[in-house]
């Protein structure tokens, strides 16, 4: 993939949107994808479908509103190549729901706000619900967080890259210890 650069010229900030915009357009297709291939498999009650749902449809926005900051900028949406990142994890996590809500939901999740964070909430939200299912009940902090942490060493290559926006992770209720363990070279603890 080309480098994006910084923003300085109309290159680069063509690039940087157009990255966004695909990124959007993935996160639309995953926001079904979810639906389609966990909701009725895993049995998830109706909130769960009524969560991604939402997720889609703020997507979608996202998408409309950068593709048309895209035009503005004189391009337009499949211009430029892209990289195919969150497609790739969610072909790794196809088969394993904790894993799709762990690396899509929370690792890939930027938090920007205000509507990520409500993604990314709901992304912990029915990691925690599963944890709890799994496990005939409810779970402390200690035992999601570590299943987060075996998840996402399982399905998510190398660290995590700092920076995080920690206010926003803990709005959507995954404080630094959800993360920060998985943001060194080495795994182990």
């Amino acid at each position: 993939m080309p480098k994006l650069g910084k923003a300085g010229s109309l290159q680069s900030r063509q690039a940087i949107v157009h990255s966004l915009v695909h990124s959007e357009s993935w996160a639309i297709d995953l926001s079904w994808d979810i639906i389609a291939r966990f909701g009725k498999q895993e049995s998830m009650p109706r909130e769960f479908f009524d969560d991604f749902v939402r997720v889609a449809q703020d997507e979608g926005r996202h998408f409309t509103l950068l593709a048309a900051r895209l035009e503005e900028l004189g391009s337009y949406y499949g211009a430029l190549p892209a990289h195919d990142g969150l497609w790739d994890s969610a072909v790794a996590t196809s088969k394993d729901l904790f894993a799709r809500l762990a690396v899509e939901h929370c690792v890939h999740g930027k938090v920007i706000y205000p509507e990520e964070i409500t993604h990314c909430a709901a992304g912990v939200k029915w990691f925690k619900y599963l944890c709890s299912r799994s496990r005939g009940g409810e779970e402390s902090d200690d035992e999601v967080i570590n299943k987060f942490h075996e998840v996402v060493r399982s399905y998510f290559r190398g660290p995590l890259k700092p920076p995080f926006n920690e206010s926003a992770r803990r709005a959507a209720g995954f404080g630094p210890q959800w993360y920060k363990p998985l943001a060194v070279k080495d795994f182990t603890q």
